[in-house]
């Protein structure tokens, strides 16, 4: 496939070498991922630095990608579930700490101590409702999607631990309509997308006219094939369900620079890491990860969902936002994310770009050794107390499943980050290291943040 056509929109450039860096990069990743299309946005404060689209929107009519594409948003369209929910409580229309059951009184005998905070921050217990029997190609209503919700046993105690479920935030789009007495995506595009000035933001639509909508793929066996079919209504949930572009994205950036929409203190409120019932906190916040990237505070969103896969990144020490959408459900818009953001501002360079091990101490065993343990339920002092309680064994399996045919791992060294005060899961953190393992299904960048006397206090993730 042919993935040279580009079409480019760039603004206030004020240092072009990075920028040209970056086009080589992402055009690299295009190519190694064999991703049919990808655009991204760069802002710094409130300018856009690029905006470019590359390869093709739809291979079938090779039409090219570019800073106007529509791609389907997956579970970065959460903070702006995220984000209305916030808006209502500010205006006194419910509350965050109120109980779930207020509105969804179907779930009276399962919900009991779940609040509209748990649900946003995924520590409600209820499970995702991709691991369930979900039939994708079966139009629920609302109302019977809240009654198989209600049907699906806790995994844990309310506020006990962090897990991602998108049946929470389908959740908060039924608990928007039973508020405002409309549809979650009507209340967006009326208080949120017109507004901010996102002119082709919209809610996931199969049989309307979309200009610039771009197709979505998947690789099977080596060959690109269009996106899986779902019914229709389980593209209007809350969980995801938005179409967006990399200039809605955009704009959406800048009115958050400013605190406009939603307000600066429900922003602040909404990237606060939050606090489990074991006061350790966990970094996610109100729709939005609230983590670092090389010690410096990250705040972002991933997303997948029918053959697209997408990113937003924020870095707020150097008003930077990287964004990043693509039309394939293998893309790794993350990894390429931080590449993008290293390239701008060396100070966050990508731990897996990196060319050479950074200096300074390691710890006393190999990561590698580490997760292993971990994996088996090694409950010695190499984990901190916060970590030996989170840990499930879901989160074990999920260590496992990284480790399977991971060889030739290659230990990066570490950040020192004392003097940061970051924290998890209750420890203080001093040490963030790193180890990149190779496999057939790809390569990994493992991260772990250490506590004193190199405890293991948590555990990361992410292809590239």
């Amino acid at each position: 496939m042919n993935l040279l056509p580009l079409i480019s929109l760039t603004a206030a450039l004020q240092s072009p070498a990075p920028l040209d860096s970056v086009d080589r990069y992402v055009a690299g990743e295009l190519e190694r991922q064999r991703i049919p299309a990808l655009s991204i946005a760069i802002l710094r404060g409130d300018s856009v630095l690029l905006a470019r689209g590359y390869g093709y929107a739809n291979v079938e009519h090779r039409v090219p990608a570019t800073d106007s594409t529509i791609y389907q948003s997956g579970s970065v369209g959460k903070q702006f579930a995220a984000a209305a929910v916030v808006m209502l409580s500010e205006e006194g229309r419910l509350a965050l700490d109120d109980p779930l059951v207020r509105f969804l009184p179907e779930g009276r005998a399962v919900w009991r101590g779940i609040t509209i905070r748990h649900l946003l921050t995924h520590t409600s217990g209820i499970p995702d409702y991709a691991d369930s029997t979900l039939d994708y190609r079966r139009g629920y209503s609302e109302d019977e999607l809240v009654r198989l919700a209600a049907d699906l046993p806790l995994a844990f105690r309310p506020g006990e631990r962090w897990s991602y479920s998108n049946t929470g935030y389908l959740l908060l789009g039924v608990v928007i309509r039973r508020v405002t007495g409309s549809f979650y995506g009507e209340f967006l595009e009326k208080r949120i997308f017109g507004p901010v000035g996102m002119r082709t933001a919209r809610v996931i639509s199969e049989s309307e006219i979309v200009p610039n909508r771009a197709a979505g793929y998947r690789l099977v066996n080596g060959e690109l094939l269009n996106q899986e079919w779902v019914a229709p209504e389980l593209n209007t949930t809350a969980d995801g369900s938005l179409y967006l572009s990399v200039r809605d994205l955009a704009s959406w950036a800048v009115a958050l620079n400013h605190g406009r929409t939603p307000s600066r203190s429900a922003l602040e409120a909404s990237w606060r890491s939050v606090r489990l019932n074991s006061g350790g906190s966990y970094p996610y916040g109100l729709g939005w990860r609230v983590a670092e990237q090389r010690g410096f505070p990250q705040i972002g969103h991933t997303g997948s969902w029918q053959g697209f896969k997408t990113s937003i990144q924020r870095y707020p020490e150097f008003d930077l936002t990287v964004i990043v959408l693509a039309n394939l459900a293998q893309a790794l818009p993350e990894a390429i994310s931080y590449g993008i953001a290293g390239i701008v501002e060396p100070r966050l360079a990508a731990p897996h770009l990196l060319s050479g091990a950074l200096k300074g101490p390691g710890p006393p065993e190999a990561i590698p050794d580490l997760l292993r343990g971990f994996q088996a339920g090694d409950t010695s002092a190499r984990i901190t107390p916060g970590l030996k309680g989170f840990a499930s064994g879901a989160m074990r399996d999920e260590v496992g499943r990284e480790l399977v045919g991971r060889t030739g791992w290659r230990f990066l060294g570490c950040d020192a980050v004392g003097g940061r005060k970051l924290s998890r899961l209750g420890s203080r953190i001093e040490q963030i290291c790193y180890a990149r393992g190779a496999g057939e299904g790809g390569d990994v960048l493992a991260t772990v943040l250490y506590a004193e006397g190199w405890r293991a206090a948590d555990i990361e993730w992410y292809e590239f």
